[in-house]
């Protein structure tokens, strides 16, 4: 095609940016391999446009013969928006607007091709997947049918599982990320059980000194249960014809290694652009690396920043950015070229500085990265302001206070964002923003569920799936409806244990072996303590009677629930929608929430509308899907505070609430980073590890194992050294996290920490992020402001929060006086209607017809 364009400054001037000379250098560079570096903020998706409109413009390139990839639809809705502007711009496209194609859509003849890294995996797998066998009418199963599918495995499944002791919903989770992780590190089941066979029979000789030790061949057991399970699954999809997210990567990635496939893929494209690159997994990067690597020196651009990559707990690894020279040489064999972009756009100067200084150690192990550098006119701009309180209700307290004062100040509440480590504060913090009159939205169905009204409706759901969901039951018999107190509690407890007890009648005189083996006679191992058994021994008055002393109203309570809960599981064989609004109305939790006025009731009102429009897209799927694949769902969803999903802050003009890692990408003006405090960012919860879980790949048969601490020697200490390596790994990944979240704001960071927490005996304290934003502070006071540091509390101090009197905390909101007396009064009616009573005048102040709480089964 003609040239359009012949000198950078041409560029510069189409599309109105004034590039860098870092950024001139990678637009301009010659078709040739090479990995552009990109700090937070210094453009990369401004680069990777702008490259594709020089090659284009310059005629090195047709338009339709370019390939661009990134993760997300809206990511390549965005780089495909960028590049046919300015294509328009540079007169090489027309300017009447094309399908999306970040939805999966072909783009339009004569275009550059844009789309996510699955959408191009499913698309070669179409074309090319009958050299495997795989069908055209092959379908893709979502996160929702997977789980589906899954459970249906598990409820079909034989046995006998002797090491599998979970749930079947927490096994739905287990099965589904196992078989994941095979996909991601391209490794058949036959593999991890001959490496397990390997583990347990070096381990036959060792001495297993300590619990830890004894766990390994427990979990490695259960591991071998669970890859039984993971074929049964495979063979379920290859049935159904489907396939998931990993085996369309898996299965692209065989077929990329065909040399008729990758010669015809290099043939179409003539440059590819790999955005994020930093985020890909080890199948991806050899399905990439087949098709246009393996020394054939295709012009291939990958962009994306070691310090950012936050993704490895799903199988993302940063070794393939580290390594994209060596896995894209030139055709002569020599590596690819790398190149830095360090211009932050975003921050200003000062802000700059703290996340430079933070990101020090990350710099040390990845070549290429470079310290950020401000903006021209922008290196004195960026303000930090620190807090530490006493307890964590004052530092939510001052959190809100101060984004309230920003609001009521001119700062849109959309150009504000609070992040999270992850998201067990949502509730506090949304119910102190929504109480100032602030608009908030928390963001993300994780965040979504631990919101109090969303945590009650699928407490509800737990208990009805499972009846050992023993946790879910007590949040309901303790909240606000049932108010069960500590007493009852206990003697329902007691209960319950005594329902699972085997007691055989013997003599006391006997031997105390004797006595063992008839205490244990016909004992199932696998039998738990239910609290919901014991509840359903209160449905019939001559039923099971122990003779505990309950209080006459728990026992009217119990039976009350147990009812309930009976009725309700009638229903659990209906569609998931139905059973969800069956659960709101039998409870009256919809009810309550739209009966009241309050504005922290009505944000809860949206929060259940978007928790339930999530739930209907699970259903919709694929047909009629079940409440034990949703509650699976949702345990993963708590467990990966990251974002199982891929929902992202809406556009409305809200405050947005929102875990750490969904931040990446995005920026605000102002963002708050409460509950910077010891063990909590960075977090030092020590991560799953394949010694203790069976749903974890073992390391050796990853392919980023050299990233990773090699496997122990079989010993106290030798697993010692093994368990401070992960907790270095772990203390390197909350560091790369840190650097995200830092570098989010443009002009205001907030960050706070407290010494006590709701519930903690000892206190907290600041963590190093929190001193390292006070150090930068008090080091220039023009960098910010140390709004309050308190001092760390005596040593024989105790939690305030603790010390306070008990109070009842009620959810949800109590309604206005009125409504409430009006409500009892239509209530009255019906009981005297139902009774054959008609009172000419209703009373001004009836009683409540509910039975009022006793001391002993009061509040807590």
């Amino acid at each position: 095609m003609p040239a359009q364009l012949t000198h950078p400054a041409q560029l510069a001037e189409l599309l109105g940016i004034p590039f860098t000379p870092e950024q001139t250098a990678c637009i301009t560079a010659p078709p040739a391999p090479q990995v552009i570096v990109a700090g937070a903020g210094s453009g990369k998706t401004t680069v990777m446009a702008a490259r594709v409109v020089w090659l284009v413009g310059t005629g090195q390139v047709a338009p339709d013969r370019v390939l661009g990839l990134t993760f997300t639809n809206k990511a390549a809705g965005e780089l495909s928006d960028r590049v046919r502007k300015a294509l328009h711009r540079a007169g090489v496209l027309d300017p009447d607007p094309a399908p999306d194609p970040g939805a999966g859509e072909a783009a339009e003849a004569g275009e550059p091709q844009i789309s996510t890294y699955h959408a191009f995996a499913g698309r070669l797998l179409s074309e090319h997947g009958l050299r495997l066998g795989i069908e055209p009418t092959v379908r893709l199963l979502a996160d929702a049918t997977r789980f589906q599918l899954a459970a249906g495995v598990l409820r079909a499944a034989e046995g006998p599982f002797e090491a599998l002791t979970k749930s079947v919903p927490a096994l739905v989770e287990d099965l589904l990320a196992l078989d994941a992780e095979l996909s991601e590190h391209l490794v058949g089941p036959e593999a991890a059980r001959a490496l397990d066979a390997e583990l347990l029979a070096s381990l036959e000789g060792a001495r297993l000194t300590n619990d830890k030790l004894r766990r390994i061949p427990e979990a490695t057991r259960a591991r071998d249960e669970l890859l039984g399970l993971v074929e049964e699954y495979r063979a379920r999809k290859r049935e159904l014809e489907r396939v998931d997210f990993g085996d369309q990567i898996a299965l692209a990635a065989r077929l990329a290694q065909l040399p008729d496939v990758s010669r015809a893929l290099r043939e179409q494209f003539s440059v590819v652009l790999l955005d994020e690159y930093q985020d890909t997994s080890v199948a991806q990067r050899v399905l990439l690396a087949g098709l246009f690597g393996q020394g054939t020196g295709h012009p291939v651009t990958a962009v994306g920043d070691p310090c950012q990559a936050i993704y490895g707990w799903r199988g993302a690894s940063v070794a393939n950015l580290d390594d994209f020279p060596r896995h894209f040489p030139h055709a002569d064999g020599t590596p690819a070229r790398r190149q830095s972009l360090s211009e932050n756009r975003r921050s200003g100067g000062r802000l700059l500085t703290l996340a430079n200084g933070l990101a020090a150690p990350l710099r040390e192990r990845h070549e290429g990265v470079e310290a950020l550098r401000p903006a021209p006119g922008a290196e004195h701009d960026g303000l930090v302001r620190v807090a530490l309180l006493d307890t964590q209700a004052e530092e939510i307290a001052w959190l809100a206070d101060s984004l309230a004062h920003l609001v009521h100040t001119g700062t849109p509440p959309g150009e504000i964002a609070v992040l999270c480590r992850g998201a067990a504060d949502f509730a506090e913090i949304q119910g102190a923003l929504a109480a100032r009159d602030l608009p908030v939205e928390v963001v993300g169905l994780s965040g979504l569920l631990h919101l109090p009204e969303i945590a009650d409706l699928v407490a509800v759901c737990e208990v009805l799936q499972d009846p050992t969901s023993n946790a879910a039951l007590v949040r309901l018999l303790t909240g606000p409806r049932w108010r069960i107190g500590p007493r009852d509690l206990a003697l329902l407890g007691r209960r319950a244990a005594l329902l699972v007890a085997h007691q055989r009648a013997g003599d006391e005189t006997a031997a105390p072996d004797e006595r063992l083996a008839a205490a244990v006679e016909g004992a199932d191992p696998a039998e738990l303590r239910s609290l919901a058994d014991a509840l359903d021994t209160f449905l019939e008055a001559d039923g099971y009677d122990d003779e505990l002393p309950f209080s006459a109203e728990a026992r009217v309570r119990f039976a009350r629930l147990a009812a309930e809960l009976r009725d309700l599981r009638r229903s659990l064989a209906d569609p998931l929608m139905d059973v969800l609004h069956r659960v709101l109305a039998v409870t009256g939790l919809e009810v309550e929430l739209a009966a009241s006025p309050h504005a922290v009731a009505a944000r809860r009102r949206e929060t259940l509308g978007q928790f339930l429009d999530l739930a209907a897209g699970f259903a919709s799927l694929d047909g009629e899907a079940t409440l034990l694949a949703f509650l699976a769902f949702l345990r993963t969803a708590a467990q990966y505070e990251k974002g199982l999903d891929s929902s992202l802050p809406g556009g409305e003009n809200t405050i947005k609430v929102l875990t750490a890692h969904k931040s990446k990408g995005l920026e605000w003006d102002v963002v708050a980073v409460p509950g910077l405090v010891a063990k909590q960012f960075p977090s030092e919860q020590p991560r799953e590890t394949w010694l203790t879980q069976p749903k974890v790949l073992p390391y050796a048969l990853r392919g980023d194992a050299a990233t990773l601490p090699p496997a122990p020697d079989w010993h106290a200490k030798g697993l010692k050294e093994h368990e401070n390596a992960l907790r270095a790994h772990q203390a390197t990944e909350e560091l790369r996290l840190g650097y995200v979240t830092f570098t989010r704001p443009r002009s205001l960071l907030l960050g706070s920490g407290h010494w006590w927490g709701p519930a903690q005996k000892r206190p907290r304290g600041p963590s190093e992020f929190l001193e390292a934003l006070r150090a930068h502070c008090e080091a220039d006071p023009a960098h910010g402001e140390v709004e309050h540091w308190a001092e760390p509390p005596g040593q024989d101090a105790a939690n305030p929060a603790l010390a306070e009197p008990a109070e009842e905390r009620v959810w949800p909101l109590p309604l206005d006086e009125e409504a409430l007396a009006l409500r009892r009064q239509a209530a009255q009616l019906v009981l005297d209607h139902l009774e054959g009573h008609h009172p000419e005048e209703p009373q001004q102040q009836p009683e409540d017809p509910r039975p009022e709480p006793p001391h002993v089964a009061g509040p807590l």
